[in-house]
């Protein structure tokens, strides 16, 4: 008895100390609320923590990381949408009781039990999505939830669907043959170089988002030259220390750092220090990184395919477009109809995100001309006219990427300044700040 009473305690010990432990503190700052981590080194805990308050939509303005050795430290400065710090003491009192928890995606996932998930990828093309929409109404499937990105030509969604009449999955199998069929048809078109893939599943995705930047990976979007849009992203080596130090400039918008630190896990690396930094609506971060055993990339070729595919998550969540917000009664082949209006006034869909609740539908849509260029305000007036003027909103056009002038002499100079002293520097701050805590 007393040897289990041992073991007991142990395992409370154990659990302790692998709990992150979270202090979230409004005096330090006076422009944010600061966010501290303490935990056990454990895999994916970089990308667990900024996900679960990019999935609140905070905006992380600085933050400060190391992970060197088995523990795991960040500071992360906050704001809510309207740039203020956290004043909501549900929202203190989630993120708080998020790291308790062995499994952050629970609540989303049970919301999308009962779903069927269907997961398409092909090349994009004026119209796509209104066909795809089309297909799903003729064969009685209610779209529930969804979110859809293009980038370089090619475009990803996941849509989580329900059986019309009864409300509940898919489960028939000659039907969801069909549904693949059809849809994988559609994705094809005439012209597609690569193969499209429809896949159609029940087990709800845990974040959607991450799927999406793995589907996209993929099918290998990143596969294109840097042009003077593009986000500027070094990578270089510091042999001294083992590491490999990636920096990242480019124009700030939500979720940034959350598409950054999700690439880099799920192509197997591993941040163990990094800062990030925002000034005005410019944001700078840096990250040392090596690879899930250890090294740092070891050829230019690794080096400029870790370049591709942080330029490509960066601008995937970047549309250029108008936003047009929809929020209407839902009804079977709303989207349908929509998005046919959408295409038969020359509309493209550069990324969409749907949802639905109570009934009702809640749809946003970024949408150009059929070049990808700014619509028309007579385009955008004539299809708020058909859709419904108090349905169809027209918000601000997204952040684009900025032009920036890529000079990668001038930039790499600018980092092997900063390998010196930036670990010191950071892991400096991060004390600091604990100890004024």
């Amino acid at each position: 008895m007393e040897w289990s009473g041992c073991l007991n305690e142990y395992e409370k010990l154990v659990i302790r100390m692998n709990t992150p432990r979270v202090e979230i503190d409004n005096a330090v700052c006076g422009s944010s609320t600061l966010v501290k981590i303490d935990s056990a080194q454990k895999d994916g805990i970089l990308l667990e923590a900024v996900q679960i308050l990019t999935d609140l939509n905070l905006s992380i303005k600085k933050a400060y990381i190391s992970s060197d050795g088995r523990w795991f430290m960040d500071v992360f400065h906050v704001t809510d949408q309207n740039g203020n710090k956290l004043t909501d003491e549900s929202v203190i009192s989630y993120i708080e009781q998020s790291f308790d928890t062995s499994n952050n995606n629970s609540v989303k996932s049970n919301e999308l039990n009962g779903l069927t998930v269907l997961e398409l990828t092909g090349t994009d093309r004026l119209g796509l999505l209104s066909e795809v929409f089309a297909v799903l109404s003729d064969l009685q499937c209610n779209v529930v939830e969804s979110k859809v990105w293009t980038h370089n030509g090619r475009i990803a969604s996941l849509i989580y669907v329900k059986d019309i009449d009864s409300g509940c999955p898919i489960e028939d199998s000659l039907k969801i043959s069909k549904i693949e069929g059809r849809l994988r048809n559609v994705l094809k078109g005439d012209n597609d170089i690569r193969s499209a893939k429809t896949t159609v599943s029940s087990i709800a995705v845990t974040h959607t988002e991450r799927r999406l930047h793995q589907m996209m990976f993929a099918d290998r979007d990143y596969e294109k030259k840097p042009d003077d849009d593009s986000p500027v992203v070094t990578v270089q080596n510091w042999a001294e220390r083992g590491y490999s130090i990636v920096n990242v400039m480019c124009k700030d918008r939500p979720k940034l750092f959350f598409d950054i630190v999700c690439t880099l896990t799920d192509m197997q690396y591993v941040v163990f220090h990094g800062t990030i930094d925002t000034t005005g609506n410019q944001a700078q971060q840096e990250f040392y990184i090596r690879h899930t055993d250890g090294t740092p990339i070891s050829s230019e070729a690794e080096r400029q395919r870790v370049i591709q595919c942080l330029v490509a998550s960066i601008e995937r969540r970047a549309s250029e477009g108008v936003r047009l917000e929809l929020c209407t009664a839902d009804r079977p082949g709303l989207l349908s109809d929509v998005t046919r209006t959408f295409r038969e006034n020359g509309l493209n869909v550069a990324r969409a995100e749907i949802s639905t609740k109570d009934d009702m539908a809640f749809n946003t849509f970024y949408v150009t001309d059929s070049s990808g260029n700014q619509v028309s305000s007579k385009t955008i007036e004539e299809v708020r006219q058909r859709i419904g003027l108090d349905d169809l909103i027209v918000k601000d056009p997204p952040c684009s990427i900025p032009k920036v002038t890529r000079d990668d002499s001038s930039m790499g100079a600018a980092v092997l300044l900063s390998l010196g002293s930036l670990v010191r520097r950071h892991v400096s701050s991060l004390s600091s700040i604990i100890h004024r805590a």
